[in-house]
């Protein structure tokens, strides 16, 4: 008599769970990318002035690709006429530079009269960005913003400047390069979104 073949075990339950796990991470992660994928893209028209988000700025005290890529999409709507303005903003990073000290450089540089550069070296986090460009519009008397920065960190600008008193808010993407270090960016992002969301727009006022 032939004896049946031995029926593999199934793998311990806590494997299972792993790989489910694993699984929903996944595809969590997916959707969450295609949302800020979504959600970042351009909503751009004619305002007051934009404002162009900071970001890394290499030793030698070069815009990283990242913030050349900003800078590019806020100079291509000052050219376009779609702003008279343009808000830099950043704090000093770890390199030893003013983030945005570089940033009007770099702007001036490509033609950007010094008139039409305003400086806030105080754009520490995006929520001090917001509220330093809600104070600047109130006290021009004006309403309308763009948010220049990447595609991943658009709607954490739009929801902090819109927390921070701002009435009209639109956004520019720069231009949307993948890089690894999305990886980290995107549920960064993901995790200041809900953050934002919850906290008192006026808290760090207080």
């Amino acid at each position: 008599m032939n004896e049946p073949p031995d029926t593999p075990a199934p793998p311990p339950r806590w494997r299972r769970w792993a790989w489910r796990g694993a699984a929903a991470l996944g595809l969590s992660g997916g959707l969450a990318t295609g949302l800020l994928l979504f959600d970042g893209r351009d909503r751009v028209a004619r305002a007051d002035l934009a404002v162009v988000l900071g970001s890394k700025v290499y030793p030698s005290g070069r815009p990283s690709p990242n913030l050349a890529e900003r800078l590019d999409r806020g100079l291509a709507l000052y050219r376009a006429g779609l702003v008279p303005v343009l808000v830099v903003s950043g704090g000093r990073g770890a390199e030893g530079h003013e983030e945005a000290e570089v940033m009007a450089a770099y702007l001036r540089e490509r033609g950007v009269p010094p008139e039409a550069i305003l400086v806030d070296r105080e754009g520490w986090t995006t929520f001090d960005t917001a509220r330093n460009t809600a104070a600047l519009l109130r006290e021009r008397g004006e309403t309308r913003a763009i948010a220049v920065s990447s595609y991943f960190h658009q709607s954490r600008c739009r929801l902090a400047l819109r927390r921070a008193g701002v009435p009209e808010v639109y956004s520019a993407r720069a231009d949307f390069v993948p890089r690894v270090r999305d990886l980290y960016s995107i549920p960064r992002e993901l995790a200041g979104w809900v953050y934002y969301a919850l906290r008192d727009a006026g808290a760090r006022e207080r």
